[in-house]
């Protein structure tokens, strides 16, 4: 049983919204091609509608495909959206902060920012377990639904600093809406 299912996260479903992905709005659904296999993403556009609106709009341009996972610490969570590679980069679009009560627990799709609250911009995260210590300082603006263990798969770095040394890359990141299969 999924984790999230049990969990009053403030985000309306379908009742038919069940198993792996099934269900899901896909114009508000994401999925992420990883080495090991599918994740499903389902996006929160009530609670950060900018946010939601920019990773749909930079997944439409294929943005994502062939960015790495440039900073993975194991236990922690797994990090990418830096065309560069280096953790400094990003889409050149500043967004802000659209913080919200949505906890950050296994398997949440959190903004990277700087210390500046208004810094997001492509670079995002997917936490391995619950870190309650993020909650109401990222914005929120997913979970995964299904294929949670190919992001547990992802090539960790280093125990501190979470460099990662040839990292893996995200294949493809789409708009469920846009994929034919």
């Amino acid at each position: 049983m999924n984790k999230w299912r049990s969990l009053d996260l403030g985000v309306k479903r379908s009742p038919a919204d069940a198993g792996a992905g099934g269900g899901l709005d896909p114009e508000n659904t994401l999925y992420l091609e990883l080495k090991d296999g599918r994740v499903v993403i389902q996006l929160f556009p009530e609670q950060a509608p900018n946010h939601v609106a920019r990773i749909k709009e930079l997944c439409r341009q294929n943005f994502y495909d062939g960015i790495v996972f440039h900073r993975v610490i194991d236990g922690f969570m797994a990090q990418t959206g830096d065309p560069t590679g280096t953790g400094m980069g990003g889409s050149g679009q500043k967004m802000k902060a659209e913080f919200n009560s949505l906890p950050h627990a296994r398997g949440t799709v959190s903004m990277a920012r700087s210390n500046q609250p208004d810094s997001a911009d492509s670079q995002f995260f997917i936490v391995f377990k619950a870190s309650p210590f993020l909650n109401g300082q990222y914005t929120v603006w997913g979970r995964v639904v299904s294929g949670m263990e190919n992001v547990d798969a992802i090539k960790k770095g280093h125990p501190q600093s979470g460099q990662v040394d040839n990292p893996d890359k995200i294949i493809s990141m789409k708009v469920a809406a846009d994929v034919k299969e």
